[in-house]
């Protein structure tokens, strides 16, 4: 099973290293693609730097465009059998991997969710972030006939087939929730699994905003009901 990782990456110079080490520590890897979304804070020059080395590609964004761009330029480029999405902080381990990969490997599921609220260790801050992410959560469930505990978590991993026929146009933050309903409409199989979470705060570089929850709403409601 060939897996590509895709990182979204905006103004983070100080712990691209770091998440590139521990990708590539899990030895679980075939390419890594790091979509750089118009960084000012140096990260591009680091990343002249790692492009062509150890499955290592580098695509650049003249401007910011928003994660959800990011994500859909690095799933355009992948070869991978399976994606995975990696965010360029540090809030998400990839220690988990193995726990991540497992339902697909064994052919349980198309879709894995790393879910932040199944009881994996975690970081005990952030209270209103945790009650609006379990709100948007709570409309999924009920507008798409699901039981997910954690739409908004930025690990998901998929079958590079299950996007076939899906057409994704989220440019920011909005792909998350562009994602989970068209996927859920296309019936894929979608299994979660308990992952550890060390969420930043906003002093430390946090970049999703209340405003987006609002944002996830409205994608949630038009997606139920068209495209």
């Amino acid at each position: 099973m060939n897996l590509s990782v895709i990182i979204p990456i905006f103004n983070e110079v100080k712990t691209i290293q770091t998440i590139l080490a521990r990708v590539l520590a899990t030895g679980r890897i075939n390419e890594i693609i790091l979509v750089d979304d118009g960084s000012k804070d140096g990260t591009r020059a680091l990343l002249a730097t790692l492009d062509g080395r150890q499955g290592i590609r580098v695509i650049l964004h003249e401007l910011n465009q928003g994660k959800g761009a990011a994500v859909r330029t690095g799933i355009a480029a992948a070869t991978g059998d399976v994606i995975l999405i990696q965010d360029a902080d540090l809030e998400y381990d990839p220690r988990d991997y193995p726990v991540l990969l497992k339902p697909i490997e064994e052919g349980l599921a198309d879709v894995v969710y790393g879910s932040r609220f199944l009881g994996g260790p975690r970081r005990a801050v952030m209270f209103w972030h945790m009650i609006a992410n379990k709100m948007l959560t709570f409309a999924t469930n009920i507008l798409y006939n699901t039981i997910l505990s954690d739409m908004e978590t930025g690990y998901k991993v998929f079958r590079r087939e299950v996007l076939q026929g899906i057409v994704l146009r989220a440019n920011r933050f909005d792909f998350e929730p562009e994602f989970t309903a068209k996927i859920l409409k296309n019936k894929a199989c979608i299994y979660e699994v308990p992952i550890s979470f060390n969420p930043r705060s906003y002093a430390e570089g946090k970049k999703i905003k209340m405003k987006d929850a609002f944002i996830a709403i409205w994608a949630l409601l038009k997606y139920r009901f068209v495209d």
